[in-house]
């Protein structure tokens, strides 16, 4: 088996790592501010809104250009574009022009690039990691996910002490350390990038977005793993909108209170990623490891709001394991098994339609948010939704997804 750690995988892990660091130091205080600033939970949910509807829209149409230009160029092209963004929303912060407008606005166009930069990314990270080493490789990207989010203390103590200013001119700098490292990445064989005698324009692009639908439209397996992951990203997107001001209602200084039960998950994630670093699971047994972790992160999802704060804690400890799981067996199969000529198409159609039932979970759950006595209902009805999802889509058609997650990468 080749080595892992080659000089391209090593940047772009370091760079994603350092991007990371900056984006969640942000994205949490820019939350507490949303919320400071409308008092309400629908408009928390429209910000969340805005954010997700290019991620609606773009990835389907970003495949085909990623199918068809250098992702490597893509990436940190993005990462620069972001870098000034975020310098500029630092100026804004600096000279108290940041109001609930702008932050939405500027959440939207964040929400485009990010859009395309994730199909982009998705698609290249594979072509760095050496044959025999996908379950590694992507265990080390989990893992390495779950560190940023504990500089969350950081944020709160610098947003409400400084506002905004600093956190953004942080994702300023931290994007554009990632992005100069970016370009460092060479000798990556991008033989799908168009040539110099071949004409893409609108038609061609159509045909390969079409294309992208109907492979997915032919594969019976990669069909039923998109649309329950549609559905846990409906769940999902509950605990997005309900979580933070769920605690910020219920408790003093909930805010705290919810940072520790996020920060749990995240260790959850840690030793989940460090322990398939080491092990490997069995290939026979990946779907049916995949089907009990399906069906106990629902379960987790519906009853964690409703216990002490110990089991709480527990409860997403316990999450953020099952989670990693989840998404090395999901992210590892497919990956490996989608043609690297069509990874493009196939992630920016299953990001759409993904972003698609985040969207109407955000706005579902936004509107139950701002109705309901209780919020912590809405939470398990949606998880309850995904149960049932899971014998739908899973379990039903579970011998067309053993072909894909039952394969030694």
């Amino acid at each position: 088996m080749q080595k892992l750690w080659s000089k391209n995988f090593t940047i772009i892990t370091i760079g994603s790592v350092v991007s990371m660091f900056g984006n969640n130091i942000a994205n949490f205080a820019l939350s507490l501010f949303v919320l400071d600033y409308t008092k309400s939970t629908l408009m928390f949910a429209l910000y969340m809104i805005l954010y997700t509807i290019p991620q609606l829209i773009l990835p389907s149409l970003a495949g085909p250009f990623v199918d068809k230009f250098s992702r490597r160029k893509t990436i940190y092209t993005l990462d620069f574009i972001s870098t000034g963004i975020f310098a500029f929303l630092a100026f804004l912060a600096f000279i108290n022009h940041l109001d609930y407008l702008v932050v939405v606005c500027f959440s939207a166009i964040l929400g485009a690039i990010n859009s395309v930069y994730t199909v982009a990314y998705e698609s290249f990270y594979p072509m760095l990691i050496s044959e025999g080493n996908f379950t590694k490789a992507y265990s080390v990207s989990s893992t390495l996910e779950c560190i940023p989010p504990f500089l969350i203390p950081v944020s709160i103590y610098i947003y409400k002490r400084t506002g905004m200013a600093p956190l953004f001119a942080i994702n300023a700098v931290t994007f554009l350390i990632a992005a100069i490292m970016e370009t460092k990445i060479s000798n990556v064989k991008e033989n799908y990038v168009k040539q110099d005698d071949e004409a893409f324009g609108f038609s061609q692009y159509k045909q390969n977005l079409i294309e992208g639908f109907k492979y997915l439209k032919e594969d019976k397996g990669l069909m039923a793993i998109t649309f329950y992951f549609l559905i846990t990203s409906f769940a999902s997107s509950s605990t997005e909108i309900i979580g933070l001001p769920y605690f910020k209602e219920s408790f003093n200084n909930g805010e705290y209170i919810f940072m520790c039960i996020y920060a749990a998950t995240f260790i959850g994630r840690i030793a989940g990623g460090s322990l398939h670093y080491k092990l490997k699971i069995p290939s026979s047994k990946k779907f049916s490891i995949a089907l009990l972790v399906y069906i106990t992160v629902s379960i987790i999802g519906a009853v964690t709001y409703y216990l002490p704060f110990i089991f709480m804690l527990l409860f997403n400890f316990m999450d953020g394991i099952l989670g990693v799981t989840s998404y090395n067996i999901r992210i590892s199969s497919t990956q490996s098994y989608v043609p690297d000529e069509k990874k493009g198409r196939f992630n920016g159609t299953f990001s759409m339609l993904t972003m698609a039932g985040a969207l109407v979970g955000q706005a579902l759950s936004g509107f139950l948010g701002d109705n309901v006595s209780d919020k912590r209902l809405v939470v398990s009805i949606f998880f309850m939704i995904n149960l049932i999802a899971v014998f739908c889509f899973i379990y039903l058609n579970k011998e067309s997804v053993k072909k894909i997650y039952n394969r030694n990468v």
